[in-house]
């Protein structure tokens, strides 16, 4: 079961709302996928005339695809309600709100990606939420010694 997750979104977004998103891929897409050849790191989600579209993720090309080998890096149509859809457009509508991909993992044969509307974090929230981390690591550190 492939499960790959966007580590960096949790560190530069407050998280909103969350989707679960279908994709659009080829067969070549799928085996690559099954391999763990993906990175969703650095893509994006871009909303275009009512459809959602995924943009930026590198799907690596499959080693024994023939001519049929797609394109690593080409857009992803992803399949939303329409009532998802302009939900998120109106998030996406006020200030500083984006799209970013959370989690792309495979549900009865089929690969779901998890989406959010996110807010930017400042530098300060970053390293607050650094600082709260920690203390709860500490925490839960000083709490399993205390019980031994």
């Amino acid at each position: 079961m492939v499960s790959v997750q966007n580590k960096k979104a949790y560190h530069n977004y407050f998280i909103i709302d969350k989707y679960e998103a279908g994709l659009s891929l080829l067969g070549t897409e799928v085996k690559s996928i099954r391999l763990g050849k993906i990175n969703i790191s650095e893509s994006f989600i871009n909303v275009f005339k009512g459809e959602a579209w995924l943009e930026n993720a590198h799907i690596s090309s499959y080693s024994h695809g023939s001519w049929t080998n797609h394109e690593p890096t080409r857009k992803r149509k992803l399949l939303l309600h329409a009532k998802e859809i302009t939900k998120i457009t109106k998030a996406v509508d006020t200030k500083g709100v984006t799209i970013v991909p959370l989690k792309l993992y495979e549900k009865k044969g089929r690969f779901k990606l998890e989406i959010a509307t996110a807010k930017g974090k400042k530098l300060y929230d970053k390293r607050q939420t650094l600082k709260q981390k920690q203390a709860n690591l500490d925490k839960e550190r000083a709490f399993r010694e205390a019980n031994k």
